[in-house]
């Protein structure tokens, strides 16, 4: 049996006091602390105050050595190890393999949960969780790699009433972080391409830009209106709405900013 152990510590979504303080209790009993920042861009982590505020140095790892995960998982044989993500730790599927190959090494796990840009989304525009299909990334297109695998998705959750959560293409390597407008222009040349005819200029859309921020950008018109739109700094998501509650209807004119106009016309739908 191993005689360290692995922590999975959720930063949250935007700063170093989204930590919960459990979280923060469990830190100060870890012998070594690795990050990553990859995944996701918290929005004003400033690493230097945090290492300050827990005393502790934390080491940030790349994306081949977090997906390698061997020095983590070495630590760990021995050392009570805590790994720090953005939002909530198992919503990317390289922390659940790395939690797996613990397991399977005989380290004893555990996760303390945080925010999560799943639930943040919807609970700023005021749509109900549980009404959202599959959520899906666009990715950069490169060269001739340009997969059309984000609109199936949003089209078929469409079918189903369902509400569509789209995550947009993060390369910090680059620092280059996909905008909503990026985002929806590349959504109307899959529409070009694939001819569902499901998705148009005059689709209403919303965008949440920097949830977990206190003043976050939230969002809903339609799309022609949104790609003329500036959304500030990133991170920012889209969210396609698909059979709208009443009361979903009223959250997005109240907390969304959608004109009266399109609220009536979606009422009438």
């Amino acid at each position: 049996m191993s005689k360290g152990s692995l922590v999975f510590i959720g930063l949250g979504l935007y700063d170093e006091t989204d930590i919960s303080m459990k979280g923060y209790e469990e830190l100060k009993h870890c012998d070594i602390i690795f990050a990553e920042f990859y995944t996701t861009k918290l929005g004003t982590f400033h690493k230097q105050t945090f290492e300050t505020h827990i005393g502790k140095k934390i080491e940030v790892l790349s994306r081949e050595e977090t997906e390698k995960a061997d020095k983590i998982i070495e630590a760990a044989t021995q050392h009570s190890v805590a790994f720090l993500t953005g939002g909530d730790p198992m919503i990317a599927t390289t922390h659940i393999d790395l939690r797996l190959r613990a397991i399977k090494k005989g380290i004893p796990t555990k996760i303390i949960h945080s925010s999560s840009v799943a639930t943040a989304v919807p609970g700023l525009l005021g749509l109900q969780n549980y009404k959202f299909g599959r959520t899906t990334t666009l990715a950069y297109p490169e060269k001739d790699y340009f997969p059309t695998s984000p609109y199936t998705v949003v089209y078929n959750n469409k079918k189903m009433g369902l509400h569509s959560l789209i995550l947009l293409d993060i390369q910090t390597e680059k620092n280059q972080y996909m905008t909503a407008n990026e985002g929806f222009d590349l959504l109307l040349k899959m529409e070009k391409q694939l001819k569902k005819r499901f998705l148009t200029n005059n689709t209403i859309a919303c965008v949440v830009a920097r949830a977990g921020a206190t003043d976050p950008m939230v969002v809903a018109n339609t799309i022609s209106n949104l790609l003329k739109m500036d959304f500030g700094p990133p991170l920012h998501t889209i969210v396609i709405p698909g059979n709208l509650h009443f009361m979903e209807i009223e959250a997005l004119e109240l907390c969304a900013g959608l004109p009266a106009d399109m609220k009536t016309k979606i009422q009438k739908l």
